[in-house]
């Protein structure tokens, strides 16, 4: 295979490691108008633009947080918001050494004749507004594609290609547009099947997906890979975080190359805790690991933070400080030495987040 070099090579591989440096990860603040909702609602607050931009602004202006942080996914409106000192967020991550990124896909529909299986919809128009996006500040850019375990042996093959087929033609796409694009094909944990079979098809899908971007002739060192950790399904007993981290480490050296700098999880309705233990797991193992094994977490890092701030203003300091402890034991967890202390007793970090069929 060889690799489309395009005008913007160097800087997507420049960027791409720079997301991945050890010690820092993802933001994923890119949740859709109607997906940020359901999370004010939960905190008793209107779904209103100046309190999505009042969130946001929290998150971003956190004293000693960016500090963690290497990017943050930002959904459409966002890329375009300000502080309210007038001072755009896309100039206040850059200052803070922040990479902006956006998410680009426009969410999944049913693939006809499948059991409720999806493809992801958004690849009409991207290069148009991957161009806009860049022009705008972003860097890198997000696509999640979502497949299924269940009975009959889903996912299907039919499904499984069809998502890596998109995240493909979606990945260089945006690196012909100077973004770095974040292949995210996320295997939900719904289901009540075991660690073995979400094993496997970890490893079938991501073995289609690189198959997909070698025939789009994809530049992998441009790249960073947003996957499912291996874990039980939602219906089936826990496992230790250290057999998630075996697992996981395992099904990604079967099947990811080491020229992709970076494996940027997603926490997938993990409690902030378990998620945080299960990459310090990962980051413990004495086995050969070519790529940095960080975070991209969203619900993961804010669910805390969203109870303690609850829409006020008065509580903006305090909620900081959690999103600060969060960012720092997720931080610890990508070089393997988080403590376990980044909860401070707060119930919170320890509620699951799973929400069945997750939509974003």
């Amino acid at each position: 295979m060889s690799a489309f070099v395009g005008k913007y090579a160097d800087e997507l591989i420049k960027t791409a490691k720079y997301i991945a440096t050890p010690g820092k990860g993802i933001l994923a603040a890119d949740e859709s108008t109607g997906t940020i909702g359901k999370r004010l609602a939960s905190i008793n607050v209107e779904n209103v633009e100046s309190n999505r931009q009042a969130l946001r602004e929290l998150l971003f202006t956190a004293p000693g947080a960016l500090e963690y942080i290497s990017g943050v996914i930002l959904f459409e409106e966002t890329l375009y918001q300000s502080a309210a000192d007038g001072t755009p967020f896309v100039d206040i991550l850059k200052a803070g050494g922040v990479v902006p990124g956006i998410k680009v896909d426009k969410g999944t529909v049913d693939i006809a004749g499948t059991d409720g299986e999806t493809t992801t919809q958004g690849l009409d128009s991207l290069g148009s507004r991957c161009a806009k996006y860049y022009e705008a500040g972003a860097r890198f850019a997000k696509w999640r594609a979502v497949l299924k375990i269940g009975p009959g042996g889903l996912p299907s093959e039919l499904s499984v290609k069809q998502n890596a087929e998109g995240l493909a033609r979606y990945a260089l796409i945006s690196q012909e547009n100077g973004l770095v694009p974040i292949v995210e094909p996320e295997i939900l944990t719904d289901g009540s099947h075991d660690i073995n079979a979400c094993a496997a098809a970890t490893e079938r899908v991501l073995a289609a997906v690189y198959k997909s971007l070698n025939d789009h002739k994809v530049l992998l060192e441009g790249t960073l890979l947003k996957p499912n950790m291996v874990t039980p399904g939602s219906d089936s007993p826990k496992v230790a975080a250290q057999v998630i981290g075996e697992y996981t480490v395992a099904a990604l050296r079967r099947t990811v190359p080491p020229a992709v700098p970076g494996v940027v999880f997603l926490s997938g309705g993990q409690s902030e805790e378990e998620a945080t233990a299960n990459l310090d797991a990962m980051n413990k193992l004495a086995v050969l690991k070519p790529w940095t094994l960080t975070f991209s977490f969203g619900r993961a890092l804010q669910q805390s933070t969203l109870k303690k701030w609850a829409g006020k203003k008065e509580n903006v300091a305090d909620a900081q400080a959690t999103f600060l402890a969060r960012c720092k034991g997720n931080s610890e967890a990508t070089l393997g030495k988080y403590a376990g202390a980044a909860a401070g007793g707060d119930a919170a970090a320890s509620e699951s987040l799973h929400v069945s069929g997750y939509k974003y």
